[in-house]
């Protein structure tokens, strides 16, 4: 049992950690609040004084601001089915005995490492590329012309690329829910007759549920900032602007740091607001 100096001095130890990581978190954030109720444009006269609320006002009454918050929102959403079902499909292969398990799941994994901006390039220029990508020369194989992937289903496209850097976080986690499954349950319902589809709905399911809230949870936070492959892609078009890449938009094309700081607020408050409502639900499943 821990004493009180032992309590203590790891407080003392962490304490160094602990204030870099709040001053890294609060500089910027205070930094960000404060710009967001000035006019600062740096090319066109620098700081011009205290505006108050001017900029929240500007930002949330733009034409652009609700379709881009949805357009986020089905971005979100697109990913998490994908990553999940797709996770939970991946993870139950894997767990099965096969030749070379070890380099076969290295490779499963391997894409989560990649940059997204190579990601994305990647993506742009060898499979959805419309006259040279290898799903044109798919298509053209079985007689159908090529899909132009990023201005016929931007959205669609969006969210495959995300999805497959995504998917080994996903599997990763699900593989391991699977590993710490009781297999003395599984062969009991084998031995009473239970097919497939049974046990799996009813044993291994409610076992990943607590694994698969918090790959939800954990992936809605990060994707809720998606940035770099909407840039390499779409640049936006095509009704792929999200909150981030319109804030990005604000603050490059008006030079105006305080309208895009007051758009960095929303963003904090919608990714507080999904991250609540996550763990809320996060928390009733881990205390079932």
């Amino acid at each position: 049992m821990a004493t009180q100096h032992s309590r203590s001095a790891a407080r003392l130890m962490m304490a160094p950690a602990v204030f870099l990581l709040l001053v890294w978190m609060l500089v910027p954030l205070s930094m960000t609040l404060w710009f967001s109720f000035r006019r600062f444009l740096p090319l066109r006269g620098g700081d011009q004084g205290f505006v108050g609320f001017e900029n929240y006002t500007r930002f949330v009454s733009s034409s652009s601001f609700w379709p881009a918050v949805q357009t986020t929102l089905i971005i979100v959403v697109g990913i998490l089915i994908i990553t999940v079902c797709f996770g939970i499909l991946l993870s139950l292969l894997l767990d099965q005995p096969m030749w070379g398990q070890g380099i076969v799941r290295i490779l499963v994994i391997a894409p989560f490492f990649v940059m997204p901006t190579v990601s994305a390039l990647v993506w742009k220029n060898m499979f959805m590329d419309p006259v040279n990508g290898l799903l044109a020369h798919l298509w053209r194989f079985f007689g159908a012309d090529p899909v132009v992937w990023l201005s016929d289903v931007p959205i669609f496209s969006i969210v495959m690329i995300v999805s497959w850097q995504w998917l080994p976080f996903a599997t990763l986690i699900l593989l391991t829910a699977i590993q710490s499954l009781d297999s003395e349950q599984l062969e009991a319902a084998e031995m009473d007759g239970a097919p497939v589809l049974k046990r799996f709905w009813f044993i291994i399911l409610p076992h990943l549920s607590r694994a698969i809230t918090i790959v939800i949870l954990i992936q809605t936070i990060f994707l809720l900032s998606i940035f770099a492959e909407i840039f390499v892609t779409t640049g936006g078009a095509f009704g792929t602007r999200t909150l981030t890449y319109l804030i990005f938009q604000r603050v490059l094309e008006s030079q105006n740091v305080g309208l895009g700081s007051a758009g960095g607020v929303y963003a904090i408050i919608l990714a507080n607001i999904v991250a609540l409502f996550l763990m809320r639900i996060v928390g009733k499943n881990l205390d079932a």
